[in-house]
């Protein structure tokens, strides 16, 4: 067991390595960064964690932390690169536990009991790995601009399978000791789902 999830564990972290400089950089070009623009600094459109943190009036700036310069907010633009880089990366990972944790969670529901110490711990792995990406994707600083776009796009199918796989995410982790079945296919939904967001960035 463990070797077969060394061996997922090792698979998925290849497979982000192996991701081509273009890949990654299309990741990048669906936030407009342009570090030589005038104000205003910050976009008019941010997701409300953004907001409280580096909007105009948000705890970054009040705390006199960052105030909104030019300058600090170069500083903000290759930290939302680097918090970004490291959500992608955080992404393969946990979903290489998440199959770990699939094949160990589908051994105990068909009776193998000495593995629930394994899949107890592993849950808290997995839990790491995905509300630790999820943060640094909801905390980072704002892009310079972030217009609307018309039609769907991978970036829009990303944002509409984040909020399916958060809110199952929460549920798996509610219901574990109370309900099993509940448990179980919150868990999938979860893994489904979060699947599916790491798999639209490649195409």
């Amino acid at each position: 067991m463990k070797k077969l999830i060394r061996n997922i564990s090792i698979l998925f972290f290849l497979a982000c390595l192996s991701t081509s400089f273009s890949q990654e950089k299309e990741l990048f070009d669906l936030i407009v960064v342009d570090e030589n623009a005038t104000p205003p600094l910050l976009p008019e459109r941010m997701i409300f964690t953004q907001r409280m943190l580096w909007g105009e009036k948000g705890l970054m700036r009040k705390t006199g932390i960052s105030p909104l310069t030019i300058e600090n907010r170069e500083k903000e633009l290759r930290l939302r690169r680097t918090f970004l880089k490291t959500h992608q990366i955080l992404g393969y990972t946990t979903l290489a536990t998440m199959i770990a944790q699939g094949i160990i969670g589908g051994k105990l529901y068909n009776g193998q009991n000495d593995l629930y110490e394994t899949h107890k711990t592993m849950g808290k792995i997995v839990n790491a790995g995905y509300f630790t990406g999820a943060a640094l994707s909801l905390f980072s600083p704002p892009p310079l601009t972030n217009k609307k776009t018309k039609g769907f796009s991978s970036i829009k199918a990303h944002k509409i399978l984040a909020n399916i796989h958060f809110s199952a995410m929460v549920i798996t982790n509610v219901v574990a000791d109370d309900n099993r079945k509940a448990h179980k296919a919150a868990a999938y939904t979860a893994f489904a789902s979060y699947a599916t967001a790491v798999i639209v960035f490649k195409f």
